[in-house]
C-alpha cells in the first residue's frame, strides 16, 4: 500500500476530552498476566503498554469491576487499592511515552466458573442458561456451568460498580474508560434474547433488555464525565454462545440511547469476533454509525488498506487493531512505512511471563541488533 493512501490514518482526531495524534487504536487484548495473588498489574505490564504507546489510543485489556466479574485466570481487576496502584505503573509509563490510554470495564457474567468466583459460588447471568464452551481457570480449562439468574434488586448495585470502577480508573491515571458490552459478557447477555429470558424490567422488550447497559454506562458517565466514556458492542458476533433473533432494532435503540448520554465513542466489532466481517443474517452496521453522534471505532480483521479506505470514506473515525499489536509493538510505524508485520506466538498469548509479551522487537531494535 502506498504511503499516500495511508496518510489519512495519521491525521489527528479529537475523541471526547482527548486529542489523538493518529487514527490507529490498540484494541483491548486479554493476556492473563496480572499478579497471580492480587490480580494487580505489575512492571512487565507497564513495559508492555509503554512499548505500544505510539497508538493514537490504547484501550487496555478487559478488567473486572468486582471479584465476581472475573471469567479467566489472572486477568486484572480495578476494585482494590493494590490494583489501582498497579495500574498507575501502567498509565505513568504510557503517559511518559506521550501515549493516551483508557481502561475497559468488564463483568463476564455467565462466562466464568465457580473456581474463579469468591467462595466458589455460581457465576451470575440474566437467566440461568448454561453457555457452551469452557472457562480458563488456574488449573486449566473446565466446562462452563449453569449460572444463577440475578435477582432484580441486585442489578442496580452492579450497574453502580461500573461507576465506582470508572472512578478507580481515573484514580489510577487513565484518560477514560470503555464499558465492555460485547462478546457475550454480562451486559451483552442482558441485551440478547438468547440469553435474556427475564420477565421483569430488565427483560422482554428491547427497551427493557437495553436497560442494564444504559444504567451501567450512565453510572460511569456520571462518575467521570461522559466525554471520557466509550462503549464496546458486537451486534453480529456469536462469540461465547450468544445471539439475538432481531439484532438491528435492538442495537439501533441501544446506540440511540448511548448517544443521548453523550458518551465519546462506540467501538463496534464488525461481524464475528476474530472472524467474518459480513456474517449470514447480519445487517448493515452503518445504521449504528448514523444513530450515534459521537465517534465510531471500527474493529475486526482490518488491514491498513481497509482502515484507510473506511476512514477516508467517513464510514469510521478510527480503527482498532488487536492481535497485530501483540507481535508488533511499533505497529503504527510499520503501517506508516509499509513494513512487514511480525507474527505472534499463539502459545504465549495467555498467561506466562515476559516471553511472548515484552520481547517482540521493534523494527529499530531489529536493525540495531543486525548492526551489532
Amino acid at each position: 500500500m502506498s504511503q499516500t493512501n495511508v496518510d489519512v490514518l495519521f491525521k489527528p482526531f479529537t475523541l471526547g476530552s482527548l486529542t489523538l495524534p493518529n487514527r490507529i487504536v490498540m484494541a483491548p487484548l486479554t493476556r492473563s498476566r496480572a499478579d497471580h495473588k492480587t490480580l494487580a498489574p505489575r512492571q512487565m505490564n507497564a513495559d508492555y503498554y509503554a512499548q505500544r504507546a505510539s497508538a493514537g489510543l490504547i484501550i487496555a485489556e478487559a478488567t473486572q469491576i468486582m471479584p465476581e466479574g472475573q471469567g479467566y485466570a489472572w486477568t486484572p481487576g480495578v476494585y482494590s487499592d493494590e490494583q489501582i496502584k498497579g495500574w498507575r505503573l501502567v498509565t505513568d509509563a504510557v503517559h511518559a511515552k506521550g501515549g493516551r490510554i483508557v481502561l475497559q470495564l468488564w463483568h463476564v457474567g455467565r462466562i466464568s466458573h465457580p473456581d474463579l468466583q469468591p467462595g466458589g459460588v455460581l457465576p451470575v447471568a440474566p437467566s440461568a442458561i448454561k453457555p457452551e464452551g469452557q472457562a480458563f481457570t488456574e488449573t486449566g480449562f473446565k466446562p462452563h456451568v449453569t449460572p444463577r439468574a440475578l435477582e432484580t434488586d441486585e442489578i442496580p448495585g452492579i450497574a453502580a460498580q461500573y461507576g465506582k470502577a470508572a472512578s478507580n480508573a481515573i484514580a489510577a491515571g487513565f484518560d477514560g474508560v470503555e464499558v465492555h458490552a460485547a462478546n457475550g459478557y454480562l451486559l451483552d447477555q442482558f441485551l440478547r434474547d438468547k440469553t435474556n429470558k427475564r420477565t421483569d424490567r430488565y427483560g422482554g422488550s428491547i427497551e427493557n433488555r437495553a436497560r442494564f447497559l444504559i444504567e451501567a454506562t450512565e453510572a460511569a458517565a456520571k462518575a467521570i464525565g461522559a466525554d471520557r466514556v466509550g462503549v464496546r458492542l458486537s451486534p453480529l458476533s456469536p462469540f461465547n454462545d450468544i445471539s439475538d433473533s432481531n439484532p438491528e432494532p435492538l442495537f439501533t435503540y441501544a446506540v440511540e440511547q448511548l448517544s443521548k448520554l453523550g458518551v465519546a465513542y462506540i467501538h463496534v466489532i464488525e461481524g464475528e469476533t476474530q472472524g467474518n466481517r459480513a456474517p449470514e443474517g447480519g445487517f448493515d452496521l452503518s445504521v449504528l454509525r448514523r444513530a450515534f453522534k459521537g465517534a465510531y471505532i471500527g474493529n475486526n480483521n482490518y488491514n491498513s488498506a481497509l482502515a484507510a479506505e473506511r476512514i477516508a470514506s467517513g464510514e469510521v473515525d478510527l480503527v482498532a487493531f488487536g492481535r497485530p499489536f501483540i507481535a508488533n509493538p511499533d505497529l503504527v510505524e510499520r503501517i506508516r512505512t509499509d513494513a512487514p508485520l511480525a507474527e505472534g506466538d499463539k502459545a504465549t498469548f495467555y498467561g506466562g511471563d515476559e516471553q511472548g509479551y515484552t520481547d517482540y522487537p521493534s523494527l529499530a531494535e531489529t536493525a540495531a541488533s543486525k548492526v551489532a
